[in-house]
């Protein structure tokens, strides 16, 4: 088992709890408290259910990336929202996307894997 560090999912996750940072410093004073916290918060939450996943056994590996979607998912609302409101700029929203994309694509992968039962016979 490799250090949450070490995964690629994490390094992604870190980079994607950075831009939340510059989205919040964009952000008007009026929603830089509520809607880039929230954004912040639920990235910080998604990097503590990726070294969770990690650490635990495979058996109930299934349920932290699971949470861990969930908050990908609202990351992705909230900065829809943001985007839509033009609290975040396009070239901003462009890397949120591919942030998230790859981070949905990683975890989709490793909710797969953790989901199997082990090795077929």
């Amino acid at each position: 088992m490799a250090i949450h560090t070490d995964l690629p999912i994490y390094r992604t996750g870190v980079s994607l709890l950075s831009l939340a940072f510059k989205v919040q410093e964009q952000m008007p004073r009026g929603v830089k408290r509520s809607l880039g916290d929230k954004i912040s918060q639920h990235c910080i939450e998604m990097l503590d259910l990726m070294a969770l996943a990690n650490a635990t056994q495979r058996t109930q590996r299934a349920a932290h990336i699971q949470q861990l979607m969930t908050h990908l998912r609202a990351v992705t609302v909230l900065l829809r929202v943001s985007h839509d409101s033009r609290y975040v700029s396009p070239k901003l929203w462009a890397a949120a996307v591919e942030l998230l994309d790859s981070i949905g694509k990683q975890g989709g992968g490793w909710l797969k894997s953790a989901s199997n039962k082990g090795p077929a016979a």
